[in-house]
């Protein structure tokens, strides 16, 4: 079995890798007034840290509050423990944000402090987008505000000239803009919530890399893999794997139906969310009910007991039977524990179907954003 990562103090938290060793002291300084704005002064420790170039230093949690506040790296209670309220505070989503970084066994590492600061930020931009999405629930269907978007043979949906991306992109996700829902799918929305995130920040801190995105969408958009590839940063890993309930509010991840029947089904191979803090996770199809892990599980597992074959051959899942196994689960506490039990395991690889759970061992964040330390490189036309 693969060996989950604990809690390391010196390989994890956050880290600032900086040139000189002036530039480490100003992050730092400007890290530990950040803290102190927050009343976390006294629950985080440091570490100067040998690296090849330059210099670094580690924040992380102090070890005993780790234990109290996340017992197993299990940040999803976070909120409750520390009674948080971050829909109606600001300060309270950053506080959440930065103490489960703190907490993560794989370093988060920044070339300053104003590069944490736009990340931060990037994360709670995305659980905001995220509370607004709503989707037409279609699993080959695919459309856009037509007075904004273009579909492009070839290149997919571009943003028509003299449009701005970042009202495109909340027209196309959020019904309270647009007054309408439109259908695509749940992975092609995580990119459209994430590049809106970033397009919010780039406005303020490094307006030519803006427009540059706004360029690219103009002519090609980046998707899929590519997406991944320029704009964010993976962490965790098939052999050195997250906890199965450690994440960040803002985290990109992927649940995974272990089903092999059932994963046949077009738009049912697993399910891409946001992670939104407070143990809750996006639903696009009913923004108003945000999954818990135990919800999430649930539903990906009764997947399998509501496929059939319509009349065209194709496998097919009905909701209204997911809907009434999960509801019937969440009654019955000994049936809900035996199914976590099955699904709170780790994925399989690809292609493999035979003991594992649902939950990924990697999340998905966005890369840096600020000028001259920025990583996200835009492909050439």
């Amino acid at each position: 079995m693969t060996a989950i990562p604990s809690y390391s103090p010196h390989s994890g938290g956050i880290r600032f890798h900086t040139k000189t060793a002036d530039t480490l002291a100003a992050a730092s300084d400007n890290f530990l007034a950040q803290l102190e704005q927050l009343g976390l002064q006294d629950a985080v420790e440091s570490a100067v840290q040998p690296c090849g170039a330059g210099t670094a230093r580690s924040f992380y949690l102090r070890p005993h509050l780790a234990a109290q506040w996340a017992p197993g790296l299990d940040t999803t209670g976070l909120n409750q423990r520390l009674q948080l309220d971050t829909e109606g505070q600001a300060e309270d989503l950053e506080r959440e944000i930065l103490l489960a970084m703190l907490l993560s066994p794989v370093g988060f590492e920044f070339a300053g402090h104003t590069e944490l600061a736009s990340a931060m930020r990037i994360r709670r931009n995305i659980v905001l987008a995220a509370r607004k999405t709503a989707l037409a629930f279609h699993t080959t269907e695919a459309e856009r505000p037509e007075d904004c978007w273009t579909y492009i043979a070839g290149k997919g949906f571009t943003v028509r000239p003299g449009h701005a991306l970042i009202p495109a992109l909340q027209k196309a996700t959020q019904p309270d803009t647009s007054g309408k829902l439109y259908s695509f799918s749940c992975y092609r929305a995580t990119e459209y919530v994430i590049l809106l995130a970033i397009a919010q920040e780039l406005e303020h801190c490094n307006p030519a890399l803006m427009q540059a995105l706004q360029q690219q969408w103009e002519r090609r958009p980046i998707m899929s893999g590519q997406f991944h590839d320029v704009f964010l940063y993976e962490y965790g890993s098939m052999e050195a794997p997250l906890p199965p309930k450690y994440y960040v509010p803002g985290d990109r991840l992927w649940f995974r139906n272990p089903d092999a029947h059932s994963s046949d089904v077009t738009g049912y191979e697993g399910s891409w969310v946001f992670y939104l803090g407070g143990g809750l996770f996006t639903n696009f199809w009913k923004r108003e009910q945000p999954y818990t892990l135990t919800a999430k599980c649930l539903e990906l597992f009764h997947w399998r007991h509501a496929t059939y074959t319509d009349s065209a051959g194709e496998l097919q899942i009905n909701e209204s039977i997911v809907e009434a196994r999960v509801k019937d689960s969440m009654a019955d506490a000994k049936q809900s524990a035996e199914i976590l039990e099955l699904m709170l395991r780790l994925r399989e690889p690809k292609g493999v179907y035979q003991s594992g759970g649902c939950i990924d061992t990697s999340r998905e964040y966005p890369r840096g954003v600020c000028p001259g330390t920025a990583d996200m490189v835009l492909p050439a036309f």
